[in-house]
């Protein structure tokens, strides 16, 4: 039983990020078919927010009344600048270019995320890289890939691939959605665009949880800055259309209701406690089965096309991520091979901000 336990404890990161992606495929599917059916992008991300801050708060206040720490100028700045990169203008963009495209299109494009959330741990000295070993070799390498395939994935469509299920659909129709209305350059753009803020965000909430390592607590006051401020992008892209503002009781209310649970108050939370312990990377490196998982729904579902050129895009960016992975997994190998050669004694004398000296004594100095 005690093996069993070790066992769920080492798997229980994975599991709970396999349990994200999962979540965000279910809300591609929904919100996209809540955008067909007219539902203003700009307005969904404010309710959607607005729905996970008045979920999180009450358990925030609860349950982080006495851990909650103290809350500085240095703090508030950031938790404002995560509400607007990510609710407010990832999503902002995601979704207006979810609705130039198509939601298999939208997940394909998301897998650039680890590749741009590598650069900015890099960059934020969160990630290690030493251009001479094999893992950071690859992590570059991974990152050139990733973008090459967001490239291949926007400028390329090559031939429509007939499925069985999907024989009979017209290129020209997306289940609500006609091709008049879609952009797949300025759609990938806003997408990628996104993404660039999404892993900003993720860099930035891993550095925030080292002076304010409250998860819900700060989940919550993301969420309520992206209510606020997507509140004013709303009303100015939207002002003089108060129907905007109006959504039916169907799949736009579970949309918004799904979202705003699982993939915005759950799934910020869920992130928080994970990145404390295994980094910004590991926590977006599972995007490719969210990919998957789109793909298959929103082709039997939403009755989308896949095209040739989406789906070598598609492969070439899942090759990057786990180039970017392996290497990953190889710096961590090394550095844990470090962490084995150093005593218990020397740990807990780092630990504690001490210097140290070994000295190695041999039988002939005692003599």
């Amino acid at each position: 039983m005690e093996g069993f336990g070790r066992l769920f404890e080492l798997a229980k990161p994975y599991l709970v990020v396999v349990f994200v992606q999962f979540g965000y495929a279910g809300m591609t599917i929904l919100a996209k078919s809540a955008l067909d059916k007219g539902m203003s992008p700009h307005v969904f991300v404010v309710y959607r927010h607005a729905v996970a801050t008045l979920v999180i708060a009450p358990f925030a206040i609860i349950f982080d009344r006495k851990a909650r720490t103290k809350m500085t100028f240095s703090i508030l700045w950031k938790i404002v600048l995560m509400g607007l990169l990510e609710p407010v203008i990832d999503q902002n963009l995601y979704f207006t270019g979810m609705k130039l495209t198509t939601a298999a299109f939208t997940a394909a494009m998301c897998n650039i995320l680890p590749a741009f959330s590598f650069l900015m741990a890099w960059a934020c000295r969160l990630e290690k890289v030493s251009i001479l070993k094999r893992g950071s070799q690859a992590k570059i390498l991974g990152t050139i890939v990733t973008v090459g395939g967001a490239m291949i994935m926007t400028f390329i469509r090559g031939p429509m691939l007939n499925l069985p299920w999907t024989k009979g659909s017209q290129p020209s129709a997306s289940s609500g959605g006609s091709a008049t209305h879609q952009s797949p350059l300025k759609g990938s753009l806003m997408i990628a665009t996104g993404c660039i803020c999404w892993s900003a965000f993720i860099t930035l909430q891993a550095i925030t949880l080292k002076e304010y390592p409250v998860e819900l607590s700060l989940t919550a006051l993301i969420c309520l800055v992206g209510t606020i401020g997507g509140s004013g992008v709303a009303l100015i892209i939207e002002r003089g259309n108060p129907a905007a503002w109006v959504f039916h009781f169907d799949s736009q209310l579970l949309a918004v209701v799904y979202a705003g649970v699982i993939c915005t108050g759950v799934t910020y939370y869920i992130q928080g406690v994970v990145m404390q312990t295994k980094g910004p990377v590991f926590v977006t490196a599972f995007s490719p089965l969210s990919m998957i998982l789109v793909a298959i729904m929103s082709s039997f579902i939403l009755a989308e096309i896949m095209f040739l050129g989406r789906v070598l895009g598609a492969v070439a960016i899942i090759s990057g991520l786990y180039l970017v992975l392996w290497g990953k997994s190889k710096d961590q190998a090394s550095v844990k091979l470090e962490c084995d050669k150093i005593t218990p004694c020397e740990q807990q004398m780092a630990g504690n901000g001490e210097e140290f000296v070994v000295v190695n004594v041999t039988k002939e100095d005692t003599n």
